[in-house]
């Protein structure tokens, strides 16, 4: 069984379960994941996490190996969504952080992903290896048969707005703007946005978007 790590809101039914899988290099619990799964849960979505087996290794004071390729992690965020369904009840959303939400994307483009799964979401995701503009990693996303929500901070080193921007896109992937943020949301010191500003616009469109995947099911 999957060792979730819950955060749930406190003063009513959530609107949807969303399950995150963490980046290449930050456990689930990092700062980051934190920050965004309270600012979830105060908006009335429950927020599960998982570690994939490279990660938990880590943290049970294993060898500091780096990830396996994305596709050999999506059997393992398959088994995590199926433990989750075995223990909620409604409509699911699945995604994550970095490379964790080009994990889920690549669930979203399998025939077995489960029916419950509503839709993805992608905190800051990897379009491009930092430094790479030219090595796209749309596929996961043009292959998705699921709505998505990216997330995703303007001067993110994978996949900066003007970058993004001159691309296209299909309809039913959505892209939410995080003002002068970088791959974790966070903007530089002369910004008039801040860190926790663009961490809860984020929230706030996560649950928007769980609202209408749920209506439109």
């Amino acid at each position: 069984m999957t060792d979730f790590l819950w955060t749930r809101p406190t003063s009513a039914a959530p609107v949807s379960t969303l399950l995150l899988a963490h980046g290449a290099g930050a456990a689930m619990d990092s700062n980051f994941m934190d920050r965004f799964c309270n600012a979830a849960a105060a908006q009335g979505l429950e927020v599960a996490r998982f570690e994939f087996a490279y990660m938990a290794a880590r943290r049970n004071g294993g060898k500091k190996a780096p990830p396996p390729r994305a596709d050999k992690l999506v059997a393992e965020y398959q088994r995590a969504v199926q433990d989750l369904m075995a223990i909620t009840e409604g409509p699911v959303l699945i995604g994550g952080k970095s490379m964790g939400g080009r994990v889920a994307a690549m669930l979203c483009g399998s025939a077995s992903c489960p029916k419950r799964v509503s839709g993805l979401v992608c905190l800051g995701y990897p379009f491009h290896p930092t430094g790479k503009p030219d090595q796209w990693r749309l596929t996961p996303l043009l292959e998705s048969r699921r709505p998505a929500l990216i997330l995703q901070g303007e001067r993110d080193p994978f996949g900066s707005r003007e970058e993004i921007e001159a691309i296209t896109l299909p309809d039913k992937i959505g892209v939410e703007w995080l003002e002068d943020g970088n791959h974790d949301f966070g903007p530089r010191g002369r910004s008039p946005a801040t860190w926790e500003g663009n961490i809860e616009l984020a929230a706030r469109k996560t649950v928007e978007f769980a609202r209408q995947v749920i209506d439109c099911k």
